[in-house]
């Protein structure tokens, strides 16, 4: 018997203060709006810090970020959640379990996904997933290698990235790219839903982690240019692989939501035309593990019977995860 996965609602939540390139210019950190659309295609990100923080101090201090925002990834995985359980039409007490993945949890202790459940009302086992901006794939693929039997009907996964608390707005080549946004999903392997998950696979490559970092209480850091040639390679060959698999129906593509050249290679390297390419990095940069999420959630009443969504996720580890949605009859 082959293992299913069913995805019963989606859900995204971000903030209302917002970067924008002019914004960036006015920190006179030697960008403009050209150099950035330029390089990585971003116009607009989310964050929960105060823009008057971010513009006194450019982050000098994460601790003070952390500080000033305490809580926060709790609040904002619990938006992002209530919106996947309405759509999924369950409430806390049909949740029997919370699993929570972040590139930068807010605590060490306890799990993330203990916060997020008192904030629902929920009473279930929680524990957290993280594998950075994979982070919602490694929860799939964890459930998947799972007995259905021994899974409750109904699981929340959650991911709440807010990630400019590690970004050093002094710094134009990361202050450009970062966003913070939270995503949620509703899932089972027993009940089943018109959304199913397949073709569910990871792997790590250990021997880069340094690659990409957010050591504690300091900044994201990354080998920019390996990170982006990795990327590319992993997402396209996975791209070119899910496409392998599918017979008949529209066929989409949503990536790790890093920067739009960045997936714009992706799509013509596999010759995937612009039309069946959802993405929102330039709305909202690079949140993390929340961000192909939130464009499946942003593209809920868009998705139809018999498409085929493939979903290629690369992070730090480095790390990638690729699985495809086929939309069944309602």
């Amino acid at each position: 018997m082959i293992n299913m996965l069913y995805i019963h609602g989606l859900g995204h939540y971000h903030p209302e203060n917002v970067i924008t390139n002019e914004f960036l210019e006015s920190l006179d950190i030697g960008t403009t709006d050209e150099w950035i659309m330029e390089r990585v295609g971003i116009r607009f990100r989310r964050t929960i810090l105060p823009l008057e923080y971010i513009r006194a101090t450019k982050n000098s201090d994460p601790r003070e970020a952390y500080e000033i925002t305490r809580g926060a990834n709790a609040k904002t995985g619990a938006a992002a959640a209530r919106m996947a359980m309405e759509r999924a039409g369950i409430g806390p007490e049909d949740v029997g379990l919370v699993i929570s993945g972040s590139s930068a949890p807010e605590v060490l202790s306890p799990a993330e996904a203990t916060l997020i459940a008192e904030a629902l009302g929920i009473e279930a086992p929680c524990f957290d997933l993280n594998s950075a901006c994979t982070s919602f794939g490694m929860q799939l693929r964890f459930l998947d290698m799972m007995r259905p039997e021994a899974l409750p009907p109904f699981i929340l996964l959650v991911n709440p990235e807010n990630l400019t608390r590690t970004v050093d707005f002094s710094d134009r080549s990361s202050a450009v790219l970062f966003g913070d946004g939270s995503s949620a999903a509703v899932v089972s392997a027993t009940v089943p839903s018109r959304i199913t998950v397949r073709n569910c696979e990871s792997s790590t490559k250990p021997s880069l982690w340094e690659k990409v970092t957010i050591p504690r209480w300091s900044y994201f850091r990354q080998d920019g240019n390996a990170v982006q040639g990795y990327a590319i390679r992993r997402m396209t060959e996975s791209l070119r692989y899910l496409r392998s698999c599918v017979n008949g129906g529209r066929f989409i593509f949503v990536g790790h939501q890093a920067n739009l050249g960045m997936l714009r290679t992706v799509c013509e390297r596999a010759n995937l035309p612009p039309d069946y390419h959802w993405h929102n990095v330039e709305e909202y940069g690079n949140t993390g593990c929340s961000g192909a999420p939130a464009v499946l959630s942003q593209h809920w009443d868009d998705i139809k019977e018999g498409d085929n969504i493939a979903i290629t996720l690369v992070g730090a580890g480095l790390t990638w995860v690729h699985f495809s949605l086929h939309i069944e009859r309602s």
